[in-house]
């Protein structure tokens, strides 16, 4: 079977069963605090098995891509090393939120191993929860039951709560889990140790291929359990390794889902996969990292310097260094293997040929951009190499490789591969405690502490802001957090005006009145489709009736920027074409940001243009035209535009104004004449492919306006009102270049005199001249009057200069070419060491340094320092 037919048959057996096959979501997750990446096939229904939402069937299936870069098994630095283990994999799972449990879970997932896979029954196990006897847990002896149906007893293997009991986090749903594994080894190896004592021992051919989670359990804060209401199954299979289990390969990367891209690699390097190990990982990292990168771009993640983004960069750089370290890659070369993976999953995941083009790009551009900063790393630890030779020492100080890593992204193991060439080792030892140091300090700065919540009544939050500003409300659970030495609560309303921060727009503000009481909420989030409300303190009486009031002046502003968000999509689209499509925002009651596809700056004649076309749709005043809970089908012949990475269900809102037709769950002005007046502020870039425009509207357009016209009344009283004002400020841009001309021309003769001088006054010390000066020259021209009395000079030569320019001391010193290779002088060692006299610090290369400093006073006795140093 092909990866496509076993993918396909995966779901058509669940459905048989009566089962929903639901499309796999964005696995790049945007309304989620606690996680990135979709990790397991589960994310997408946390809100159901958490109780906020219902399913829309009780059973459900799918195949999940998921993104794993930490975690049991999933360093990512072993990617690539072993036979097994990814970065992006699809998950095939099956679902049940309170229907089927235990039994129907173990019979569905022997049947369709056996009956339909045809796989060899003998050479599968199963794992059982050994139990827990500290936790009151006894051991699954219904699942190892079930099993027996099945399997022999030696077969079905005890398993300690690490590897079978599964827990969604500190808090939450839990319970045991049964994995399925399956022994690949030769008769021979099966004969000498038998499959049950390799299960779990990260054994590469005795390997877990399907997981069956029950959840049964709560975990509360005070980390005891208690019995989960409903029960949960949630199943997850790999797909990679069930392909090579199916396709008779010992290896994920044999298979159909990678080979193709790994045969491209080989054919693009001029290399053949087999024949070379180190050569052989490389193709595996990057025929894994490509996958991994362009899935998240085509879901809406750019690289980038923060969090989900700095860890598609790591993967992304990770990938090239390989092929430039292993294959010889000298230029970008993994967004060429696109055309390949679009051709084997593109059917399965249709986003990948839609955002092919911006996926591309964005690719090239980072890769680019990192073959810079390995070369500008190699420069750096050519420096670091030859500081260490000098010293005598054969092995890099691991700080300094550290500081490599973290400020230019320079790779260790490269570091290691370069310094290995020279003969060097690197202490990886002191490398290791400042890694474990900074993920202290990541660790101790996200540290959240959550309390369970008290419940006072149940039912799911009800939206009403939409249609109202006020709702009467009841608190239906609260909860402590405790952050970064802060402390606040969180609060569940059964109704609310107030809008949950998702898709761009930020959460709204306001009050809790009851009475003489006023409760402030400070901020309103989503977790896990659970619309959150943040006071700093609880109300003193929680049970009570509460008038829920939200900050209007902050919601209208609101309010006008998404509305002004819609009508700038819609003229982007018209001015620049219908490629421009939306990778990001931002809705803010004091600006809007707005991302989006498009090749090239836009010019400040198109952007008047949106501009333009943006405040014309707002005095027309259209009226806010709403459709709410309509099918997306109905959606889409409407023409509403559906954002790609976006997770949308069967049941959507449109919101048209104009020629504006949108999905959109947000806030909007019920006109546009009550945005009152659009005003860009900037356009810039984001990354290859990826633009931004930030805009504010109304009172903070307003505002904008009136700080242009004061600059233009200053610059006008400036330019004695001139008529003509920017004739005016050409003219005087003019005369101050012809006079700033003049005075270069002056300095330079003042430059030769001096020169004359400093030669006629040098010191010969030990055959060497040294020449001392201090003057006011500014710095450029000081630079100049060194390299030419340098260069002007066959003679071994110092030239020490202590200048003061603004009231700023700096510090300058030049050798001659002889005094660096024979005399084994460093300029910027020199100059770093006396800049201490002025307060100041400073560097450069070993023929040419300066330092900056505060104290003028100390020139002199900086200068005479330098010359003490030198040892001539």
């Amino acid at each position: 079977m092909t990866a496509k037919e076993i993918r396909e048959s995966f779901k058509k057996f669940f459905e048989s069963h009566g089962h929903l096959v639901v499309p796999s979501a964005p696995m790049v997750i945007k309304d989620d605090p606690t996680l990135m990446f979709t990790n397991a096939g589960m994310n997408q229904f946390k809100d159901i098995i958490l109780g906020n939402r219902e399913p829309k069937s009780r059973r459900q299936t799918d195949s999940q891509k998921c993104l794993r870069v930490s975690g049991k098994h999933n360093d990512l630095e072993e990617v690539g090393h072993d036979t097994y283990h990814h970065t992006m994999f699809e998950m095939l799972g099956n679902w049940s939120f309170g229907d089927y449990f235990k039994k129907e879970a173990i019979n569905w997932a022997w049947e369709y191993l056996v009956d339909v896979l045809k796989i060899d029954p003998s050479i599968l196990y199963a794992t059982v929860f050994e139990g827990a006897p500290d936790e009151g847990l006894a051991r699954d002896d219904e699942a190892a039951g079930y099993w027996e149906q099945y399997l022999p007893k030696d077969h079905i293997i005890n398993g300690n709560k690490h590897d079978n009991f599964w827990e969604m986090g500190d808090m939450g749903p839990c319970g045991p889990c049964s994995e399925i594994h399956i022994d690949l080894r030769t008769e021979e190896e099966k004969q000498a140790v038998p499959g049950a004592e390799l299960v779990n021992k990260d054994n590469p051919h005795v390997i877990e291929i399907w997981n069956l989670v029950f959840m049964q359990y709560n975990r509360k804060a005070d980390q005891s359990l208690e019995p989960l209401p409903n029960h949960v199954i949630d199943t997850g299979m790999g797909f990679e390794r069930l392909c090579a289990v199916l396709q008779g390969k010992n290896s994920n990367y044999d298979t159909d889902v990678f080979q193709p891209l790994i045969q491209e690699i080989a054919r693009m390097s001029g290399s053949k996969y087999g024949d070379d190990a180190k050569k052989d990982i490389a193709m595996r990292v990057i025929a894994d990292h490509v996958r991994a990168i362009a899935f998240s771009i085509a879901d809406g993640q750019l690289p980038g310097n923060a969090k989900a983004g700095y860890v598609i960069r790591r993967i992304l750089r990770r990938a090239v260094r390989y092929g430039y370290t292993f294959l010889g890659f000298q230029d970008a070369f993994m967004y060429r293997l696109l055309p390949v993976l679009t051709a084997e999953m593109g059917e399965a995941y249709p986003e990948l040929e839609a955002q092919r083009i911006l996926i591309a790009k964005v690719m090239k551009e980072e890769e680019e951009s990192f073959l810079r900063t390995l070369a500008t790393g190699i420069n750096l630890l050519d420096g670091v190499i030859s500081e260490t030779l000098k010293k005598g020492s054969k092995q890099i100080d691991g700080k300094q490789a550290f500081t490599l890593f973290d400020t230019y992204g320079f790779p260790l193991d490269l570091t290691e591969l370069i310094c290995a060439e020279q003969g060097l080792t690197v202490d990886t030892e002191a490398f290791n405690v400042e890694m474990q140091k900074q993920k202290e300090r990541a660790r101790n700065a996200a540290t959240v502490e959550t309390g369970d919540w008290t419940i006072l009544g149940e039912g799911e939050t009800q939206f009403v802001g939409w249609d109202r500003t006020e709702q009467e409300c009841h608190i239906l659970r609260y909860r402590k957090v405790a952050q970064k030495k802060r402390s606040f609560y969180e609060l569940v309303l059964d109704m609310t005006p107030f809008y949950a921060e998702m898709g761009g727009q930020v959460g709204d503000t306001g009050l809790l009145v009851n009475g003489e009481e006023q409760v402030e909420i400070v901020d309103t989030k989503r977790e896990n489709n659970l619309p959150i409300h943040v006071t700093n303190v609880l109300p003193q009486h929680p049970e009570a009736a509460f008038l829920a009031k939200i900050n209007l002046e902050k919601r209208h502003a609101s309010e006008a920027n998404h509305t002004a968000t819609h009508l700038l999509d819609q003229a982007l689209r018209q001015v620049l074409g219908t490629h421009v499509e939306q990778k990001g925002s931002l809705v803010t009651p004091d600006y809007l940001r707005f991302d989006f596809s498009h090749f090239q700056k836009v010019t400040p004649e198109d952007l008047r243009k949106v501009e333009r076309i943006v405040n014309a749709h707002i005095r027309e005043d259209l009226p806010l035209d709403e459709h709410r809970e309509i099918p997306i089908e109905e959606a889409r012949q409407m023409g509403a535009i559906a954002l790609f990475g976006e997770k949308y269900g069967d049941k959507v809102r449109v919101v048209r104004f104009g020629e504006s037709v949108e999905l959109c769950g947000g806030c909007h002005a019920h006109s546009t004449g009550r945005i009152g007046l659009f005003h860009i502020l900037s356009e810039s870039s984001v990354a290859a492919g990826v633009r931004r425009i930030e805009a504010v509207t109304g009172q903070m357009a307003e505002e904008t306006v009136y700080v242009m016209q004061d600059s233009i009344v200053a610059l006008k009283e400036l330019m004695n009102n001139a008529k003509d004002l920017t004739g005016a400020v050409h003219k005087a841009l003019d005369d101050n270049a012809e006079l700033r001309k003049q005075v270069e021309a002056y300095m330079r003769e003042k430059a030769e005199l001096l020169k004359t001088k400093l030669m006629e006054n040098a010191q010969v010390v030990n055959g060497t001249k040294v020449i001392r000066a201090l003057t006011q020259l500014p710095a450029e021209v000081v630079k100049d009057l060194a390299f030419k009395l340098v260069g002007d000079s066959r003679e071994s030569m110092m030239v020490v200069i202590g200048s003061v320019a603004e009231g700023k001391p700096m510090l300058t010193v030049m050798l001659s070419k002889d005094l660096v290779s024979d005399h084994q002088l460093n300029a910027g060692q020199l100059v770093r060491e006396a800049a201490k006299l002025i307060q100041g610090g400073g560097g450069g290369a070993p023929h040419f340094a300066t330092a900056g400093g505060k104290n003028a006073d100390g020139l002199n006795a900086a200068i005479e320092k330098v010359v003490e140093l030198a040892k001539l």
